[in-house]
């Protein structure tokens, strides 16, 4: 969206990144198939955090359809 923050996971010295990102969250190097669980934790808290901020509860979310029926 227009005007919108965008925010970016990236490895520790990756200058690029800073031209296109208003927020980077840092990470250290690791091999590139583990950088996306790498990459998650950040990102997790940083979702638990704003909900924290807005009052919402993060154990309960709103508008989530129950799918499976336990008997």
């Amino acid at each position: 969206a227009r005007g919108a923050y965008i925010i970016a996971v990236a490895e520790e010295g990756d200058q690029d990144v800073e031209n296109y990102a208003d927020v980077v969250f840092w990470r250290p190097k690791c091999p590139t198939l583990m950088s996306p669980l790498v990459d998650v934790v950040p990102l997790q808290l940083f979702a638990m955090d704003m909900a924290k901020l807005k009052n919402y509860d993060v154990d309960k979310p709103r508008n989530l359809a129950k799918s499976v029926t336990v008997e």
